[in-house]
């Protein structure tokens, strides 16, 4: 007699998720996706697809029209504070304290996250880990470059040591070195065990480091590869296809159901 193995819960799961603005925008339209432990999930997508809709409604940042945003299973709409003890965040311009230098915003931000228990020298390997520079951990802020103020959001959020991680175009502002430490360093956290949901507009470092990988286009889900099925495949051609693929479905309805003017 076999046993099938049991297979664990996501730790973040977008269910028929839907957003509808009073303007009538849909940015996002039945959305499904599921992060299991040690997965990474990639949004590929144009401005405007909906990727960023999609992480601000797990952060409860953005009420969603229908459907349901799970963090570790609880509805992170109806219990926010509960759900956000399990998640970390990095966002495309992170906001921090200028005048606090990197070590003083990273024990500022950590102990507001919840976690007390750090000494200097637990910040310092996680800011050691992101990859800056150990002349820089008591300068100001201020004196940052973007890519600099991005690897103390990645320390942050390595320290609050949450088991999902939401990143919202993370290798934005980085140089193309930083952005390899930034792969290798991802790689490790899902390795770990961490469930990354990541918003992307890089198609090659989405390909190399996820283990699927979803096309958005206007709020849709148009297509999700797994890493296997992307071995040998020109992502930015697949990108391409399914979103021109898209477009000409939607004009073609719009067509039959007189909606064009």
């Amino acid at each position: 007699m076999t046993t099938e193995p049991i297979q664990a819960a996501p730790l973040l799961e977008a269910r028929n998720l839907t957003k509808v603005y009073e303007d009538g925008v849909k940015a996002l339209d039945n959305l499904n996706l599921k992060v299991l432990p040690g997965e990474i999930f990639a949004m590929l997508g144009g401005n405007g697809a909906g990727k960023t809709t999609t992480i601000n409604t797990f952060l409860d940042f953005i009420q969603p029209t229908s459907g349901s945003a799970l963090i570790n299973s609880i509805d992170a709409n109806q219990e926010p504070l509960e759900a956000k003890k399990y998640v970390s965040f990095v966002s495309e311009n992170v906001q921090l304290y200028p005048n606090f230098t990197a070590m003083q915003n990273v024990d500022f931000f950590v102990r507001l996250g919840g976690q007390s228990n750090y000494e200097r020298a637990d910040y310092e390997h996680a800011l050691i880990r992101v990859g800056l520079q150990r002349e820089a951990f008591d300068k100001k802020l201020k004196d940052f470059s973007k890519g600099m103020r991005q690897k103390c959001g990645i320390a942050i959020a390595i320290l609050k040591d949450a088991p999902a991680i939401l990143l919202d175009e993370p290798t934005s502002g980085l140089d193309p070195k930083a952005g390899k430490e930034f792969t290798r360093l991802v790689g490790e956290l899902r390795d770990e065990g961490k469930a990354i949901l990541m918003s992307t507009h890089d198609i090659f470092r989405a390909k190399e480091i996820a283990d699927y990988v979803g096309i958005l286009n206007n709020g849709v889900l148009v297509a999700q590869k797994t890493y296997e099925e992307l071995r040998g495949v020109n992502l930015e051609e697949l990108y391409v296809e399914y979103m021109a693929g898209y477009m000409d479905e939607t004009l073609e309805s719009a067509v039959l159901t007189n909606d064009l003017d």
